[in-house]
């Protein structure tokens, strides 16, 4: 196999919108953690998943969490909500954060 056929694998790929802007979300980090290293600033306050200042709407893609139990009703995450500050992009995602911003 010669080097041009093995690619590294690449972390997500995160959309945030209404911004309009996309960062790359490695493994191991929180989606608050890889904006905030895009320079994309998302509403944040506790960053442990239970303050909910953080909290947006997954459009598309899958996410786990690095808490057994964040602060979501079942209704709210039927409902697609989701808190980034303990929310890690298993694959490609879109998500709303109306109170995001590029710094």
């Amino acid at each position: 196999m010669s080097p041009e056929d093995r690619s590294a694998p690449t972390a997500p790929l995160v959309r945030v919108e209404p911004l309009g802007q996309t960062f790359e979300a490695p493994a191991g980090l929180t989606l608050l953690e890889a904006a905030g290293l895009a320079r994309i600033r998302l509403p944040r306050s506790c960053r442990n998943g239970t303050c909910r200042t953080c909290l947006a709407r997954l459009v598309s893609g899958t996410i786990r969490y690095t808490v057994e139990w964040p602060g979501l009703m079942p209704e709210e995450k039927a409902e697609g909500l989701i808190l980034p500050c303990v929310a890690v992009a298993e694959t490609d995602l879109v998500i709303e954060a109306p109170g995001a911003v590029s710094t």
